[in-house]
């Protein structure tokens, strides 16, 4: 439909002038007289009329009817046209406005194509012209013209007089409309007379032969059916039922008793249903009904087939009732769920329009668990941990925000006999997915029916079902009451911890991130579950852990009664003493370890005189009964990815020792693979993950091989809350580190090198054609894999023979060469170095080699040292004047060391996993750095070395997610595949 100007409206000009009337007056044209002088009309006026007189007198009636003569000009149809135009920047009078309103409107039906050539009868000739198309359209627009018309109009003329005026004004605008789009140069112009007749210029409007005009409207017939059809911009409207259809039973008894007033059976029937209302906007805007007794022929035909059409496009439509005495669809719900789901669409793409009831909600159904809180009262929820929750109830709720709906018991039995997306809920229709709803329904009443008759939920179980990582949830779970900290975790994912002071016995001061890894331990503590602390390598997790026992030992009105156990590896036992005399001198610390170490009753009593008592895996293991006769406070499990073989006897030990929390440390929660995060998680949470075996199935195996996001994403949700984890390249971390640079530093092999290299691939390769040793395939492959990185390290370390790292004083090997070069400026620029082997027999000769070349004994840490030889070792090389450089084996010095007087490190050869490398970079690479570290990493090119170095690349870029276990996997190779990884390459040998 064409927009339509309103008449009478505000002009936008403001040019004085005297008002200019103007009347249409059929067979004659526009006449137009002045209240005044005519010439001190506007400017835009004058040039219009020109030099017209106004000399013509015709008989008007004004106010009063009251008859009486004016000066008019006579003005054809093109010059009224240019008058009515003109009069837009001019201050006129109602009645000019008004038929420069008609001018607009039969413009924007021109403009839409609703025209076409008619036929008229005029003065016994047949004359063509362009008429409007008589839609609904336009005659609802004619209405709203002759309504408008002012008085004055009105008084003197007819419905005829406007009638004329806009069948003349039709024709000339689509005839000028023609005209504007012919091209400059002209048209050719047509042969047929009856098309020169619907053409401006001299043929316009010309008569033309009966015969010819017969054929011509013949097919202008055809051709004006599609044209004359009108769109009948319907609109459907849909309403609620009046009565619940549910509910019919329920009027059975008040039926019977006469003195209410009630609907009938057929009115309940007819009003139960949802009313698809057929409605179209008038001509002001307003949405109005379709009353079908008001249509006439032409428009009940429109109508009617629009609804047909509607009933194409959402077939649903022909399962409706119609309604007695309209248009309006009856519907039951289950179609008019369909109509919120997909009829609305579908009706609108085909022109109609759906308006539904804008207080029907769509909501998603979730769960909501209370927690009944302990007999007593007890804490405060938000202190309420699960161990002293015995009983939960789960609730359906409609809706996933905190305000959403939580139904009752009576909610569920008016949903149960609902189906569908569209149901009713204490009198309010909503939308919900039925299934959905149906899955959720059945999950509560199962819960609501096994509570009782089965132990509570443990803590895995329960926490997968309030993240939904179980399988057994139906619907997300949004809200916990009764326990505040979960209901953090099922609203946004995780924990949010009330800050706390750092402890005044504590003498040290905390870094932001550390102030909040205290507030997350302390939030934990107090809700009775363990923490993963996994913070990088050298930020300070030792000092968070002593902080949080500061705490609790100094800052509450209730001291823990039991002391707190540590249980580390041997290498860090030194560590934790030092660090907890440093910097928590008032807590009472004792170390449980060595041949003297108290047992029996004499343990009692150094237990109970402890805050803080520290052993290691080792000695847990061995004295695990005497270890487990008390429960403890905590339990604080170091470098915790060494119990990550739950198998292994210290691993059952540490796991099995009583305590009321437990708490693990680990740079490196997943080093080879994600089973290693399952085992640090059961650590101190048993059971949240599940067990192995269901971890590897639900986790594990679709993360490692098939990259699944989904698993990845319920691992997160599960995991995050218990895991706080900051890398030293978070922003608010990096700040407080030195600056780090990596280096490669790129070897070739000595001649020597290369002939055994060569000749271990060949022995290995022979060996494997051999086939009485292919059951020993494995073996045969991992050993040459040692031999070939022992050879690239040094050829005597590979022969073990006992000779010299060099002969007739040349390197040879090519490492060894660099090292000397790189050991040798570092300790002329008064630095220190880091050196680390994962071969203990080689970095004894780097060790007596070295030893010589500085002139003093350069230190090599190894698993074979006593506690005792480690801690003297760290600390000389610590002091301000101990040597420059110190070796390390990545197991032993790899982990738990604070080496910050070195700021570089060197990995002279390298480990499958960078997990592991990292760690023995963050031995120097840690808060209390106050340098820039440099990272020197060897690769002899050409190599299987450099094989290992691609591969340690391409683990970095796989989310910190490790998947291949260490070496193993080669062993798997097919030969050939074997060969190329290993083979020498031809710029592995320096000339």
């Amino acid at each position: 439909m064409p927009s339509q100007p309103q008449p009478g409206g505000p002009d936008s000009a403001t040019t004085p002038s005297p008002p200019l009337h103007a009347l249409w007056r059929p067979g004659v044209g526009m006449s137009v007289w002045v209240d005044g002088d005519p010439a001190e009309l506007a400017e835009p006026l004058r040039e219009v009329l020109g030099n017209r007189r106004f000399r013509s007198e015709i008989p008007v009636i004004g106010e009063g009817d009251r008859r009486r003569f004016v000066r008019a000009a006579t003005l054809g149809i093109t010059t009224a046209v240019a008058l009515l135009d003109a009069s837009r920047t001019v201050e006129v009078v109602g009645d000019v406005r008004w038929y420069r309103y008609l001018l607009d409107g039969v413009r924007s039906f021109v403009a839409a194509g609703a025209v076409a050539p008619t036929v008229a009868h005029v003065a016994d000739e047949w004359l063509l012209r362009w008429g409007a198309v008589p839609t609904p359209t336009w005659r609802s627009w004619h209405a709203v013209a002759l309504g408008s018309a002012p008085d004055a109009l009105l008084h003197n003329g007819t419905g005829s007089a406007i009638d004329d005026f806009l069948t003349e004004l039709v024709d000339h605008e689509c005839r000028a409309a023609i005209e504007r789009s012919t091209p400059r140069w002209g048209r050719p112009a047509p042969e047929s007379p009856v098309v020169r007749a619907l053409l401006p210029g001299p043929d316009a409007a010309a008569p033309c032969s009966p015969d010819r005009l017969s054929r011509a409207a013949s097919s202008w017939l055809k051709w004006n059916t599609g044209t004359v059809r009108d769109d009948p911009s319907l609109i459907f409207r849909l309403h609620e039922p009046e009565y619940d259809d549910l509910a019919e039973g329920h009027w059975d008894d008040a039926w019977d008793d006469e003195s209410f007033d009630l609907p009938t059976r057929d009115e309940l029937a007819h009003n139960s249903r949802w009313r698809l209302e057929v409605c179209r906007r008038s001509i002001d805007g307003q949405i109005e009904p379709v009353a079908p007794h008001r249509l006439d022929a032409h428009e009940l035909d429109e109508v009617t087939t629009a609804l047909a059409e509607a009933v194409r496009a959402f077939p649903e439509l022909d399962h409706a009732d119609p309604d007695r005495g309209s248009l309006d669809f009856l519907l039951p719900t289950e179609v008019a769920a369909e109509l919120f789901a997909t009829g609305a669409a579908a009706l609108g793409s085909v022109g109609i329009p759906v308006l539904l009831p804008r207080t029907i909600a769509e909501v998603r159904p979730s769960l909501a668990l209370r927690a009944v809180p302990p007999p007593g009262g007890g804490a405060p929820a938000a202190m309420v941990g699960l161990r002293e929750i015995r009983e939960f109830e789960w609730r359906l709720a409609l809706g996933d925000s905190p305000d959403a709906l939580v139904l009752t018991d009576a909610d569920l039995d008016e949903l149960s006999g609902q189906k569908g997306d569209l149901v009713r809920v204490r009198g309010v229709w909503v939308r919900a997915e039925g299934a959905a709803l149906t899955r959720a329904a059945t999950f509560v009443a199962t819960q609501r029916a096994l509570a009782g008759s089965q132990p509570p939920a443990d803590f895995g179980e329960l926490f997968g079902l309030v993240t939904g990582a179980s399988d057994a949830i139906p619907v997300p779970v949004t809200r916990v009451e009764g326990l505040s900290w979960l209901d953090d975790i099922a609203t946004t994912g995780t924990i949010r911890p009330e800050p706390v002071a750092v402890p005044a016995s504590l003498e040290a001061t905390l870094r932001p991130y550390q102030q909040r890894g205290l507030d997350w331990l302390v939030h934990l503590s107090r809700l009775g579950v363990g923490g993963v602390l996994a913070d990088d390598m050298g930020l300070g997790k030792t000092l968070q852990v002593i902080a949080l026992e500061c705490h609790e030992r100094t800052d509450t009105d209730e001291p823990p009664r039991a002391p707190t156990l540590v249980v580390c590896p041997m290498s860090l036992v030194g560590n934790w003493s030092r660090e907890l005399a440093r910097f928590a001198p008032s807590l009472r610390v004792a170390v449980h370890h060595g041949p003297t170490r108290a047992s029996g009753s004499m343990f009692e009593a150094v237990r109970d005189s402890a805050d803080v008592v520290i052993t290691t895996f080792a000695i847990a293991a061995r004295d695990h009964e005497l270890l487990s006769s008390r429960p403890w406070h905590r339990v604080v499990v170091d470098e915790a990815q060494h119990l990550k073989n739950v198998n292994t006897i210290a691993s059952k030990a540490v796991r099995t020792i009583p305590a009321d929390r437990r708490l693990a440390l680990t740079g490196t929660p997943v080093e080879n693979r994600l089973e290693d995060l399952r085992a640090v998680i059961d650590l101190v949470n048993p059971g949240l993950l599940g067990s192995a075996s269901v971890f590897r199935a639900r986790y594990a195996e679709p993360i490692e091989r098939d990259r699944d996001t989904g698993a990845l994403r319920r691992l997160s949700a599960i995991t995050r809350p218990f895991i706080l984890r900051r890398e030293k390249t978070d922003p608010a971390i990096a700040a407080d580190l030195p600056e780090k640079a990596d280096f490669a530093v790129r070897a070739n092999l000595t001649v020597e090198q290369a002939a055994l290299y060569r000749a271990v691939i060949d022995e290995l390769m022979e060996a494997l054609r051999d086939k009485q040793q292919r059951t020993l395939r494995r073996r045969n492959v991992l050993a040459a894999l040692t031999r070939l990185k022992q050879i690239c390290n040094h050829p005597a370390h590979y022969l073990a023979d006992g000779t010299g790292l060099l002969r007739d004083g040349e390197h040879r090997s090519g490492k060894v060469e660099l090292l000397s070069d790189i050991v040798s400026t570092v300790a002329d620029e008064g630095d220190r170095a880091l050196v680390f082997t994962q071969f203990a027999a080689f970095g004894e000769m780097l060790s007596g080699w070295l030893s010589e070349e500085f002139g003093t004994g350069i230190p090599l840490l190894h698993g074979g040292l006593g506690r005792a030889e480690r801690d003297r070792m760290v600390a000389e090389f610590q002091s301000d004047d101990g040597p420059p450089v110190m070796l390390a084996t990545l197991k032993a010095g790899g982990t738990g060391l604070n080496l910050t007087a070195a700021n570089h490190v060197i990995h002279i050869d390298r480990w499958w996993n960078p997990a592991v490398e990292d760690q023995a970079t963050d031995r120097a690479y840690r808060i209390g750095q106050d340098q820039k570290v440099s990272v020197h990493r060897f690769v002899c090119v050409g190599t299987i070395e450099e094989r290992i170095d691609d591969m340690i690349s391409r683990k970095r870029e796989l989310s910190r997610l490790t998947v291949a276990a260490g070496e193993n996997w080669v062993s798997d190779l097919a030969d050939d595949e074997l060969f190329e990884l290993l083979r020498l390459r031809d710029e592995a040998v320096s000339e």
